[in-house]
């Protein structure tokens, strides 16, 4: 342990004040439950005023949340924590001079995820900006997805040179990533046990005092920084894979004739004395934040720690195959689409096309990397109108988001489901037909969210990700 950093760290005293650099998915229920625990007297969210998110500042100052999926007790525990004046968002970065504890929640995706570079740019930004401002005693956290090594390298760098101060000896520095999915925010980060590590022992301490008291069921396990990093790329890495290995089975069961779901129960059936085979759903494609590209930042690591590694010669990574096969999946609808037209008698080119679902998640309004994109894209380059609707998405750049259910999908030749909203299950076969206006219209599930045999004794022509029990029915009508 730093001998220098543990007596600055107790002459400092108890962490009362903490800064949250980031507010979006993380940063915000991050900021919200430090500043509703009795530990903290002071949280400040700090956001850039920036003409795309600044908005939020003022916004979060009223105790009202920028994110509009659902949420449960972020709206009411946001705007309790406000009215006790314990929370307060700023774009006023020198702020953080003040804080105990800062830490940075900030995406770090992948421009071109060929050639491993990640654009670390708006990470780099936030960490200048802590650099510029902490104190001595201070503790810097990365909450970030990042390479592995880049805490002890990069990171520790800036902060070093902005502060004019060295990281374990003037002030502490430690990653504890994030481990949230949208939806359950607050709960995620109250109830999953926290995974923290220090660059030395008494940053560790440090940030296991800083997350300990937001914790409720969860526990807290301290390790060294580069083996959190790991531990976070690799957690949303095997979670890549297990999608990627339905998906494929998903596609199988399509080519053999048979309902992938059925499969998918029986080997889940097998558990108790020790075995399982744990098995999750396919899809549409993946989407968010997360795990389009953790695997990439897993990947980098090994060449950015520049270890000998041992592996097949010529063989590629099966992290990165199952990144392609889940980014394959929408392709995959776009073929699906174009065999149920062909059944109905058209082409792609010339036909309406009604997306269903721009979020990535069901009843949530996020749209980072959604797999509807690349399919949208097919679709319009191969000559067809297409229209979008989302009961979450308010708006997205470029593209025209539809919040009226009947004007999207009325005219279409084939309505597309990529999200499994709630909206979406209630929808009736006979209405949407009468709304299509078609003999014969196309319904294509992503989700496995609607009764095949309903829509197809409506008449429609069925076709869904693992149905191949259904994809090749006969007409009715």
């Amino acid at each position: 342990m730093t001998e220098d950093l543990s007596s600055l760290l107790s002459r400092r005293g108890p962490i009362r004040t903490v800064g949250v650099v980031g507010m979006g998915y993380v940063g915000i229920p991050a900021a919200v439950l430090f500043a509703a625990a009795p530990a903290f007297t002071r949280v400040y969210g700090f956001q850039r005023a920036s003409p795309s998110s600044g908005y939020k500042v003022e916004m979060l100052n009223r105790g009202e949340s920028p994110l509009k999926g659902e949420e449960p007790d972020l709206p009411e525990l946001l705007n309790s924590v406000v009215a006790q004046q314990k929370f307060q968002c700023t774009s006023d970065f020198s702020k953080i001079a003040d804080c105990d504890a800062v830490t940075l929640a900030i995406q770090t995706p992948f421009s071109n995820p060929k050639d491993l570079i990640p654009d670390f740019s708006a990470l780099f930004d936030g960490l200048r900006q802590v650099g510029r401002q902490i104190s001595p005693g201070a503790l810097v956290v990365l909450e970030s997805t990042i390479t592995p090594g880049t805490t002890t390298g990069v990171a520790r760098q800036i902060l070093e040179q902005e502060s004019g101060m060295r990281a374990g000896h003037d002030f502490a520095l430690a990653h504890a990533p994030e481990r949230v999915m949208v939806g359950r925010l607050l709960q995620n980060i109250r109830e999953y046990d926290r995974i923290v590590g220090g660059i030395d022992e008494a940053s560790t301490a440090r940030a296991v005092e800083l997350y300990s008291p937001v914790l409720t069921k969860g526990r807290i396990i301290p390790m060294t920084a580069t083996a959190a990093e790991v531990t976070k790329t690799t957690e949303n890495t095997f979670r890549d894979l297990q999608i990627a290995a339905v998906n494929q089975l998903a596609l199988y069961c399509e080519a053999m004739g048979i309902n992938v779901y059925d499969v998918r129960d029986g080997v889940a059936s097998l558990e108790g004395e020790g075995v399982t085979r744990a098995i999750l759903w396919p899809g549409a494609g993946v989407g968010g934040h997360c795990l389009t590209k953790d695997t990439y930042h897993l990947e980098r690591g090994v060449k950015v720690l520049g270890g000998r590694l041992d592996y097949p010669a010529g063989k590629e990574s099966l992290f990165v195959l199952a990144r392609q096969i889940n980014d394959f999946m929408p392709r995959h609808m776009f073929t699906l689409t174009r065999e149920g037209l062909e059944r109905a008698g058209k082409k792609v080119e010339g036909a309406r096309i009604a997306i269903l679902g721009w979020a990535f998640l069901a009843n949530s309004d996020d749209a980072r990397n959604t797999p509807s994109e690349l399919f949208r894209d097919l679709a319009i380059e191969a000559g067809a109108t297409v229209t979008v609707h989302d009961s979450w998405v308010e708006v997205y750049p470029g593209v025209a988001i539809g919040h009226d259910l009947e004007a999207v999908v009325g005219g279409a030749d084939a309505v597309v489901v990529f999200a499994g909203h709630d909206l979406y299950t209630s929808i009736q076969p006979a209405e949407l037909k009468r709304l299509c206006g078609k003999n014969h219209p196309v319904i294509v599930d992503g989700r496995n969210i609607i009764d095949p045999d309903r829509f197809i004794a409506e008449g429609f022509v069925y076709k869904g990700i693992g149905r191949g029990d259904k994809n090749g029915h006969a007409l009715n009508g």
